[in-house]
């Protein structure tokens, strides 16, 4: 079993934090956990407290490390210093849409390109000039972490991540069961203007 494992830093939105549950729970390749520095009731943007049942000792032993909320804002110390052993392991480092600025705070994307929901590009840009910012990509791996825009592109990571580590046909399973399309290349592009037709 790969041990999935999502490190939630709030604030964070409860639908960011369903993705990975959603998606690698739906083949029975994953062990997939949910946790935070502080466990337990968990405030989401917007919506309902959420439940978090593991503290930070759930990252030591897992093969994905998914960096899950902050809004942009600081994470603890101690989430920085688990996602820098983490790395330092070897195990896959990703995150889900504002989770990027929890990695760039833990120099993990120093010298890489990265992404994030395009209207927060700019604020990671600025924050973080050693990383070198996609506002335009759907997902981006770079030096084996992997970085995702919000919401969709967010799932389009995670069954990125299935078919990287099981074939199509296991990530077209999940898919399927999201109702989402099976593949959309990280290299598209999150924001599109299009003008309306009189």
């Amino acid at each position: 079993m790969h041990r999935v494992t999502s490190v939630i830093v709030p604030p964070v939105l409860s639908f960011d934090v369903s993705i990975p549950l959603m998606v690698f729970n739906s083949v029975p390749h994953y062990d997939v956990r949910i946790c935070t520095a502080l466990p337990g009731p968990t405030p989401t943007v917007g919506g309902p407290d959420i439940v978090v049942p593991d503290g930070l000792d759930a990252v030591e032993g897992a093969d994905t490390v998914i960096a899950v909320g902050s809004g942009g804002e600081q994470a603890p110390a101690e989430v920085l210093d688990a996602l820098r052993k983490a790395a330092a392991a070897g195990t896959r480092i990703a995150s889900l849409c504002t989770g990027a600025f929890v990695l760039a705070q833990a120099g993990l994307l120093d010298g890489l390109r990265a992404t994030t929901h395009w209207g927060l590009a700019g604020d990671l840009a600025t924050r973080f000039p050693s990383v070198d910012v996609q506002p335009d990509l759907l997902f981006v791996e770079d030096g084996g972490i992997f970085t995702s825009a919000g919401a969709a592109a967010a799932i389009d990571l995670c069954l990125h991540l299935v078919r990287t580590d099981y074939g199509a046909a296991v990530a077209n399973t999940a898919a399927r069961l999201a109702v989402v399309p099976p593949v959309r290349p990280g290299g598209q592009s999150q924001f599109i203007q299009t003008p309306l037709p009189p």
